[in-house]
């Protein structure tokens, strides 16, 4: 499943960085290591139409996703955390059965067939390495979870078959916990595993004794993906395993210069830089804004969506998560911003998506009080509706994820777009323009 234009994830280790939301962060000359990325799961297909059986997978994922950290936030913070911010735990997604069919036919016939190079960007992943000496896995960076989790020696599933393993007898700083760590699917399917505390490096940047699981059982909605677990870049809050995730760590433990790291997402060189910013892939000096941290997402406030130079959408949270391909918003309020759109069309009311004419991409932007961070008509743009139409479907869609009211996602199609640095000290999120 690699990609024939594979990224690069560069995660870079000594860049000094102090950022606020009204200081200009210092920054410096990046060092530190490559690591190769590997994409899959587009939403567009090669003959350039719409996947909309893989966009509805990846939209039950995602709404599964945040309802397992609800309840994560409800079970570490209580009840009274979930009622502040209007969040609601919703019953688990599912599949429609027809979807369902297809994906698993999808899923035979690619297993059965060599595999191509796919020219994809909607995930981001690198290698780190748990324990001693290093064991290696491939790793979804995901700034919308906390907990760390990679398949253990112990699964013997189909699913965990394809996958680095990680053996605990094999590594000498390992040390078994009390407790258990899980994950529910909506096919009632779950990712689970007992709890364990070791060394985990990326790039050199370490965290002794980190907090993570070996899972035992792995849904099987991880069959055809190429990634061995995921590592998340959230606050404790969201914890299922309710301690630091990795990055909280290892600036505990002093491998990092400063409580910040940077995303840069694009089709070629992109990377995650640990322990500041990397000016080489901005200009100007990033716009920071505060984040509301007690919902254990770095959940930007004060946000309006604006169609051209008219804000169509005000006052409303932001949740900037790596681990999402598109951009969520409460239905009402998506549907008032595609009425700003000339030409288009709702598309598929279940789940919330529209079209607009492919020669006129719109002109999507969100504003925090500061600059517009526009969308471009490649990121808008999930392909088009059917073979040889005129019309594209956008990669903004009204959908009710049980966030709150008031919350909209964004996911990878905004953050393609901008330069974002997360700063756990400032407790903000800063965005700035690509160099």
């Amino acid at each position: 499943m690699f990609n024939k234009t594979a990224l690069i994830l560069s995660v870079s280790l000594a860049l000094s960085a102090v950022a606020s939301p009204v200081a200009e962060p210092v920054v410096g000359s990046a060092r530190g290591t490559t690591i190769p990325l590997r994409k899959r799961t587009s939403l567009t297909q090669s003959n350039g139409v719409f996947d909309k059986d893989k966009a509805i997978a990846a939209t039950v994922n995602t709404i599964n996703k945040h309802r397992q950290n609800l309840q994560n936030l409800e079970k570490n913070k209580g009840a009274a955390a979930l009622k502040q911010v209007g969040a609601q735990i919703k019953p688990p997604a599912t599949l429609p059965k027809d979807v369902e069919a297809r994906m698993e036919r999808r899923a035979e016939k690619r297993q059965a067939e060599a595999l191509t190079d796919e020219d994809e960007d909607t995930e981001w992943a690198g290698t780190i390495s748990i324990g001693t000496p290093a064991q290696k896995f491939l790793i979804d960076f995901d700034t919308g979870s906390s907990d760390l989790w990679v398949p253990s020696s112990s699964c013997t599933s189909s699913t965990c078959k394809s996958k680095s393993k990680f053996k605990a007898a094999s590594s000498s700083t390992a040390v078994k916990k009390s407790g258990s760590f899980s994950i529910e699917y909506g096919d009632g399917s779950t990712v689970s595993g007992p709890v364990y505390t070791d060394t985990v490096s990326v790039a050199g940047v370490k965290a002794t004794g980190q907090f993570f699981s070996p899972v035992t059982t792995l849904s099987s909605s991880f069959s055809t993906d190429p990634v061995d677990g995921i590592l998340g870049l959230a606050f404790p809050a969201i914890s299922n395993l309710n301690e630091n995730p990795f990055f909280n760590t290892a600036n505990g433990d002093g491998t990092v210069d400063a409580n910040q790291f940077g995303f840069f997402l694009a089709s070629s060189g992109s990377e995650l830089f640990l322990g500041g910013s990397d000016d080489a892939k901005f200009s100007g000096s990033p716009e920071f804004h505060d984040v509301d941290s007690s919902t254990g997402f770095w959940q930007v406030t004060g946000a309006k969506a604006k169609v051209g130079s008219t804000a169509v959408v005000s006052g409303f949270d932001t949740i900037i998560d790596s681990g999402t391909t598109i951009m969520y918003g409460p239905p009402a309020d998506v549907k008032k911003v595609y009425a700003k759109v000339k030409g288009s069309a709702v598309f598929d009311s279940t789940n919330g998506y529209y079209s607009f004419p492919c020669a006129s991409a719109p002109e999507i932007a969100f504003n925090w009080g500061g600059a517009d961070w526009v969308i471009s008509a490649a990121n808008i743009n999930l392909g088009t509706t059917e073979d040889g139409s005129s019309k594209c479907v956008g990669a903004l869609a009204g959908q009710d994820l049980g966030l709150g009211d008031n919350v909209w996602l964004l996911g990878d199609s905004f953050m393609k777009n901008v330069y974002t640095v997360f700063d756990f000290d400032q407790e903000a999120v800063g965005f700035a323009a690509l160099s």
